[in-house]
């Protein structure tokens, strides 16, 4: 139950500190005064959307902020979900700064609008004029027999069910179409894959060493001249750089006898020898080994011409890329392989699906089907309490086909009406006025107001398009309303006001420099001065405020 509003720096509005009771409360005044101003207010907490050019006093920020009295057993949940404290006295305030920033909070708690949202769904139903629009809405009407049916957790199923379905029939087109493409590209990816392993690409520094040995073979006369040359200057004939050191060593050994160092210069220099030795017949065992096998030489140009062409061909430069890019095509292939085992089981839980969606909107359908006539009776009853005795609705259910199966199940919900007694029943928006889509609006809300525990229900001029003995109609169901929900009507007839448990004014006031709108709650005597001029106008009559003593005494 909303127990107090405070707004500072609304629109039209400085400061309003105003607090309400349970019961029914209508909120009058003059056009213009700020009735729907009061209301944006209230709406802001509620989570609605709001800007900089909502202040009042541009360079100051905004605030509203409502009290609401909760159960504890309704309401744990939602704040333990968020992780807020609870409070049997719940404050939710809304604060817009002058440069268009808004902030929201629960208890303290900063909050986004979403949370705010959520809560709000749960305290307050605003019920306005352009509302009774829903009444031609397909879905509004199915969630109204959803709501009547007690379908909550079957929908919530069912939704459940075609969203997986919705998930696997969009993944079954995805995975066809890339079997399709992978069938159109096999055969070449097969090509590519036979071609790559007929090349026998196992080694990545094959070609790093066959191009060392080409240029081996394709230089072996000049390798072998060169090797045999530099043999021949150290052991190749009777003057030779090794005969030359060991005539040197000779003479070295003849002085040794003379200075015992002399021996080191020659054992060095008979090492020396040793090693040139040994050089020289590496070296020519290296320059025999030389040849120029053409058969040789043609094997690996011919191996080299297949790995340089395979590089070109896929746009690589050695050959692990080569390996590598075999290795996904094989990976492609199998995997082409795999996907029809995929289809084939995405297919049966397709199949399932299916069964489980007919089966749940089946419990849908025929939850609905019993609620129909009730809800019929119920409305039609209200209808004559509304000074509409002749008018009737009916509820068309339409069973659809399982292919058309939609999110909210396998039905199609049409309102029918009529206004006049043995007239046929038409869609709503082809038949029925504004005054009478008011009360057929408050109808439903009124029956939905039975099985909802929301605790406060507003209405905005629920009465417009209406007057007299029907306004005064209208007011006995919103006040019946009242006896289980907070009830605050915004009302410009004296019928209506006159039902309320408590009443409010709203008028303007003229400032040095603005405009302002406040809001007063009226005294009895004030009460009556109110209603009688809502019957007459700004001249009161004697007959007006005997009437107006009425109204609230009826």
């Amino acid at each position: 139950m909303l127990k107090r509003l405070f707004v500072k720096n609304y629109i039209l509005i400085d400061e309003l500190d105003i607090s309400f009771d349970k019961g029914m409360s209508v909120i009058t005044g003059e056009t213009g005064a700020g009735k729907s101003i009061l209301l944006g207010a209230l709406e802001l907490i509620l989570g609605q959307r709001a800007d900089s050019g909502a202040l009042l006093h541009k360079n100051t920020k905004c605030i509203i902020e409502g009290t609401f009295q909760l159960s504890k057993d309704s309401y744990l949940e939602f704040f333990a979900r968020n992780d807020l404290d609870f409070e049997s006295e719940t404050h939710i305030r809304r604060e817009i700064t002058p440069e268009g920033k808004s902030r929201a909070f629960i208890n303290d708690s900063p909050v986004n609008l979403t949370t705010l949202k959520e809560l709000s769904q749960q305290l307050v139903d605003i019920h306005s004029q352009h509302e009774t629009m829903l009444l031609n809405s397909g879905l509004f009407q199915l969630q109204l027999i959803d709501a009547y049916a007690k379908n909550q957790k079957h929908l919530s199923a069912y939704k459940n069910i075609f969203a997986k379905l919705k998930s696997e029939k969009q993944l079954l087109e995805s995975l066809k179409a890339e079997e399709a493409k992978g069938k159109a590209d096999l055969d070449y990816f097969n090509f590519q894959l036979t071609e790559l392993g007929e090349a026998l690409l196992n080694n990545s520094e094959e070609q790093t060493q066959l191009e060392q040995d080409l240029e081996k073979l394709e230089n072996a006369e000049e390798i072998k001249e060169k090797l045999f040359s530099a043999y021949q200057s150290i052991n190749g004939g009777e003057t030779t750089l090794l005969s030359n050191l060991k005539a040197c060593a000779t003479q070295l050994q003849s002085l040794i006898k003379f200075d015992t160092r002399y021996q080191e210069f020659y054992n060095r220099l008979n090492s020396s020898c040793v090693e040139l030795k040994d050089i020289a017949d590496e070296l020519e065992d290296a320059a025999n080994d030389i040849s120029a096998d053409s058969q040789q030489l043609q094997i690996i140009t011919d191996r080299l011409n297949l790995i340089y062409r395979l590089q070109q061909k896929h746009r690589v430069s050695s050959i692990q890329e080569l390996m590598n890019i075999e290795a996904n095509l094989a990976e492609k292939v199998t995997g082409i392989g795999s996907l029809q085992d995929k289809i084939e089981s995405i297919e049966k839980q397709i199949i399932q699906l299916n069964k489980e969606l007919i089966a749940s909107a089946e419990v849908l359908s025929t939850n609905r089907k019993k609620a129909i006539p009730k809800i019929e009776n119920e409305i039609n009853k209200m209808l004559v309490e509304v000074a509409m005795p002749a008018a009737s609705i009916k509820i068309d259910c339409i069973d659809l086909a399982p292919v058309d199966f939609n999110n909210d199940g396998g039905n199609q919900i049409k309102f029918l009406f009529t206004a006049n007694k043995g007239g046929a029943h038409k869609e709503i928006s082809k038949v029925a006025s504004g005054g009478e889509l008011s009360r057929l609006m408050l109808c439903i809300k009124a029956m939905m107001a039975e099985l909802s525990d929301m605790p406060t229900v507003i209405f905005d001029e629920i009465d417009t398009g209406i007057s007299g003995e029907t306004a005064a109609k209208v007011g006995s169901i919103v006040k019946k309303m009242s006896e289980n929900h907070q009830v605050i009507a915004i009302t410009h007839l004296p019928q209506m006001a006159g039902k309320g448990h408590h009443h409010y004014f709203v008028f303007k006031t003229e400032g040095k420099e603005k405009t302002h709108t406040s809001l007063k709650q009226l005294n009895d005597s004030e009460r009556i001065q109110e209603i009688a001029r809502m019957l007459s106008g700004e001249q009161l009559t004697e007959a007006a405020i005997d009437n107006a003593k009425a109204l609230i005494a009826n």
